[in-house]
């Protein structure tokens, strides 16, 4: 019998909390790359939301929806995405990032850069997610050596899941202006990262502060833009990148996301 082919890799660029209760071209874009892949037999996400001090993992069997976030919308904390957790995977995550500690926690649940893609992605709720945490005393290059050790999962059926943003500066948002022309330097750095995966060319990704100001304005805090790194550490030779949804909202909220496959 032939062996199932490998899951792909995925990074949500995931914008606002308040796409959970939009149905757009985006949210659109993320459930046809769950249809275009096998179902899975779990999901790992990496959220850029579960910043820890160390790397831990979710060990429960049914994590809650946490709304972390302050009252931005009517409806949001109305939200809850009942999917199971799988201990089983938490145990296994532990066991290939060795000889990293990794702590298995039950308090933490799915935070809304879980959850807010994958109701859209898998909306039944049916599929088991872990979410892993990042440490944030790392740096970079440590973070895509973790998506690297992670690799073999994707011969288990497990979805390695990244949700954060390409670009992030909050501070710099119009929010009067969804779809205004971005920043030039939110663009420059934006169409960089792209290219730069697109051809598969993870030096320029994770040493991204050579860009220089336009780095330190498109990621102030590397947060949102670790979890890329996870996604591509666990990429294999031939796999080829698409860019499903490739734009700027906000002038300075990178939407785009990644397919590797």
């Amino acid at each position: 019998m032939a062996e199932a082919p490998a899951m792909p890799v995925v990074f949500f660029g995931h914008g606002s909390p308040t796409i959970a209760l939009e149905q757009n071209d985006v949210t659109a874009a993320w459930r046809r790359v769950a249809l275009s892949m096998p179902r899975p037999k779990a999901i790992l996400c990496i959220s850029a939301h579960w910043v820890t001090r160390g790397t831990a993992v979710t060990a429960t069997s049914h994590p809650g929806t946490i709304h972390d976030f302050g009252p931005i919308a009517p409806g949001l904390f109305d939200i809850q995405y009942p999917a199971p957790g799988s201990p089983a995977l938490a145990h296994r995550v532990r066991d290939l990032l060795a000889p990293v500690p990794v702590a298995l926690d039950e308090g933490w649940g799915l935070d809304h850069g879980a959850w807010s893609v994958l109701m859209k992605a898998w909306p039944d709720a049916d599929v088991p997610v872990v979410q892993l945490s990042m440490d944030g005393t790392r740096d970079a290059a440590w973070h895509y050596a973790i998506g690297q050790a992670l690799r073999p999962l994707r011969d288990e059926g497990v979805l390695i899941l990244g949700s954060g943003n390409t670009v992030h500066n909050l501070g710099t948002m119009s929010w009067q202006g969804r779809y205004d022309a971005p920043h030039d330097w939110a663009a420059r750095f934006s169409d960089h990262i792209r290219d730069a995966v697109l051809a598969d060319e993870p030096d320029r990704v994770v040493n991204y502060t050579d860009l220089g100001a336009d780095a330190a304005r498109a990621q102030p805090t590397p947060d949102h833009y670790w979890p890329l790194l996870y996604v591509l550490g666990a990429r294999r030779p031939g796999d080829v990148a698409t860019a499903p949804v490739d734009h700027i909202e906000y002038k300075s909220i990178g939407m785009t996301s990644f397919v590797l496959r």
